[in-house]
């Protein structure tokens, strides 16, 4: 296993690097032996205030997670995959549970113990989501660290944070761990049309894990966690004007539950383990969708969404068998969600969007429409299910070690979509009514599409006394889908058809996409005894070849809706480095380092060709840097004091296809003091202190663009206790 490179120095002993051996410590992780992987533990997680996936995700090289301006809208981007939209390109697990949607992977864990990144391909054993990786995050075991702690933190921008957690064992067979935590955020950015603050936040979270072990075989572990967001709405800033300026509400609220429970029976031959989970999402994002001062429409996506995992993981002794390693297990879900997506059309909407282009096309005889209101209604049910059958054999040659995968993967999905208006028009004519045309659509359909892939993975390592190489092959895919964000476009457009003007969408055409298939060639190596081990080096590097590139795409024209297609061919190339350094037990320094380069191969949208162009939303360059150093006091009331400092950066990032919009290379410089005691630690830290203004998303509506402002400078002080 490759090494974490992204541990800080501690004031225990027990806070180093993992530099002899990494074991992964998810159910499925003794298989991915060669793969490159960076490893957080509790104290980075601690020292770096790690609250959520995506803060970890900026230790790990070419894997990178913008912040888009809610939760919901959180994606990832690794090696140059990953689109805006639908599904992830980074698996996710928590206490091995899988995360189904993406929508689900912003949430805040005040407990993580350890993190777990593999980059390349996961497809064999954690499936269709894992397609460039996947991240294992590991909560606090019950029973761990008895006792209670405390989590305060005051910040810059009205931040408030409190959390409380607790963990005991009350037999030899049974324990116990639970948090509850809260954020509060008054917000950075301010509306310069009504002046108030857009990004303020309100959470809230609790956990609850409990083991029993009713024998030295069994073990049952379930993990209950809910949580409830609401957040103002969005930084985005019009090029135009350079303000964020825009006139309808914008919020997004999310509840989310989750349970997972995990059933392990301990053989003389292995282990048999039984995985199954419950999730549930409910959430409501509402949105001014043209982002400017004038009313032309807004957006209300609100989603309930029911899913069950069950899973059977069977996985030999690492031994038993001599040489011979082996995982074997199925997978299957059950995902259910019905949406509501209302789009409104309001007066300035209609006049230029509709009205304009109507009577430029019969300038004598000009429309005017019923009400400055019209409502476009879309309600859909989209319930997909999927199995999956999987197997991994890992062959011990001496110094060598053969691993050879494969999963057999079927997944079905379908749409029942409802959608309809009921507006109309008055035709003028020498200043009177010369016609009223009513307008009554009302279209319903179902759609369904199946998908099957087989999916290899082989990788050959070769392993020495303070080293290990290795090279992969391995096929990884996105499953495909339906847009269902773009219903009010297909509906407008068959609104304006019925008028004499624009083109009706072909709905089955636009409406779907296909798989994304992708093959990853990767070769790396390791070096963990250098300088008398206290420096540990990994470096690898990858090719991706992928087919039928999912790419979130902005239709031509005064459109609403943003769209998923198949945008032919692409291919990542790039390099990724890690090191780590202590050159004194106090002193620790390490880094790490992506580079990747991301292009089309072949993409022709039917008016442009942009063979060669950088895919869009992918850095070519992520960079972490982080050194500390401690001084050990030993007073009563005062252990040690720490110095640290880090920093974060990423890009340049190319805006869309033709590259002509692009975010150059930034970097936020964060820095802190820690004072520790015997039972506490009180941190100042400052985040972005340069105050650099930098970009984390870009997007297109009704033809004008729009980026999201980042996270400016920032100062706070956190309290821990334990009590």
């Amino acid at each position: 296993m490759i090494a974490a490179m992204t541990a800080m120095a501690a004031t225990e002993p027990a806070d180093t690097l993992i530099l002899d051996e990494v074991t992964v410590s998810a159910v499925k992780g003794a298989a991915v032996d060669a793969a490159a992987t960076t490893v957080v533990t509790r104290q980075t997680v601690e020292r770096q205030r790690l609250l959520t996936p995506r803060d970890v995700t900026e230790l790990s090289p070419n894997v990178f997670i913008p912040d888009y301006g809610s939760r919901m809208t959180s994606t990832v981007y690794v090696r140059g995959i990953g689109a805006r939209i639908d599904q992830p390109s980074l698996g996710l697990t928590i206490d091995n549970v899988p995360v189904l949607s993406k929508d689900n992977y912003d949430v805040d864990l005040m407990e993580m113990s350890r993190v777990e990144v593999l980059r390349g391909p996961q497809s064999v054993l954690y499936g269709r989501n894992a397609m460039a990786g996947v991240m294992n995050v590991t909560t606090t075991a019950a029973g761990a660290n008895p006792g209670t702690r405390v989590l305060l933190e005051g910040a810059s921008h009205m931040t408030f944070k409190a959390g409380v957690a607790h963990s005991r064992r009350t037999s030899d067979r049974f324990a116990l761990a639970a948090n509850i935590y809260f954020t509060s955020r008054g917000g950075e950015y301010r509306n310069q049309y009504n002046s108030k603050l857009v990004d303020w936040e309100r959470q809230g979270s609790a956990r609850l894990k409990m083991e029993w072990r009713p024998s030295e075989r069994f073990t049952f572990t379930n993990t209950l966690s809910g949580g409830h967001s609401w957040q103002g709405g969005y930084p985005y800033e019009w090029t135009q004007t350079g303000q964020i300026a825009y006139n309808d509400t914008c919020f997004y609220r999310r509840t989310n539950v989750m349970d997972g429970l995990t059933v392990s029976l301990a053989t003389d031959w292995g282990t048999l383990t039984s995985l199954t989970s419950y999730q549930f999402l409910d959430d409501n994002m509402t949105l001014d969708q043209d982002f400017t001062p004038l009313p032309y429409f807004t957006l209300t996506q609100a989603r309930t969404e029911h899913a069950v995992t069950q899973e059977v993981v069977a996985r030999s002794l690492r031994g038993a068998y001599r040489r011979v390693e082996w995982i074997a297990g199925a997978f299957g879900f059950y995902r259910h969600m019905t949406m509501t997506a209302p789009v409104t059309f309001k007066g300035t909407g209609i006049a230029e969007l509709i009205e304009t282009h109507r009577n430029a096309a019969a300038p004598d005889y000009p429309i005017a429409w019923y009400s400055r209101q019209m409502l476009l209604a879309s309600d859909f049910k989209m319930p997909s299910h999927g199995v999956a059958a999987y197997g991994q054999v890992t062959l011990h040659l001496g110094d060598w070690t053969l691993d050879a995968g494969l999963r057999l993967d079927y997944e079905r999905v379908a749409l029942d979509y409802h959608s309809e208006t009921h507006t109309g028009y008055d035709v003028m004519h020498g200043g009177n009514v010369y016609a009223s045309t009513p307008i009554d659509i009302d279209d319903s359909g179902h759609m369904s599409r199946s998908f099957t892939q087989l999916l290899p993975r082989v990788a050959v390592s070769r392993g020495w006394q303070g080293g290990k190489a290795w090279v992969s092959v391995g096929k990884s895919y996105k499953a495909g889908g339906f847009n269902t964000q773009m219903f009010s476009d297909v509906l407008q457009q068959r609104l304006m058809g019925m008028m004499g003007i624009g083109a009706a969408y072909d709905a089955d055409r636009i409406v779907g996409y296909k798989p994304e298939v992708a093959w990853n060639y990767e070769a790396g190596a390791r070096l963990d005894r250098l300088a008398g081990g206290r420096l540990t080096v990994e470096a690898n590097a990858f090719w991706i070849d992928c087919r039928d590139r999912q790419l979130t795409t902005f239709p031509d024209g005064t459109t609403t809706g943003r769209v998923m297609t198949n945008a032919g061919r692409t291919r990542s190339v790039g390099v990724e480095a890690q090191v780590s350094w202590r050159p004194t037990d106090a002193t620790l320094v390490a880094a790490s380092y992506g580079f990747t380069d991301a292009r089309f191969v072949r993409y022709h949208d039917g008016r442009n060709d942009y063979r060669h162009r950088l895919v869009p939303y992918a850095p070519r360059h992520t960079l972490h840097a982080s050194a500390r150093h401690r001084f050990d006091v030993n007073r009563s009331w005062l252990h040690a004091v720490e110095l640290g400092a880090r920093v974060n950066a990423a890009g340049p990032i190319a805006w869309n296809e033709a590259n002509t919009m692009t975010q150059r290379f930034y970097a936020l410089l964060g820095a802190d003091v820690t004072v520790r005691g015997n039972r506490w630690s009180l941190q100042l830290w400052g985040t972005n202190l340069t105050g650099t203004r930098y970009a984390t998303f870009y997007f297109v509506s009704i033809g004008h663009e729009f980026l999201q402002r980042g996270r400016g400078r920032a100062f706070g002080a956190t309290l821990r206790l334990d009590l």
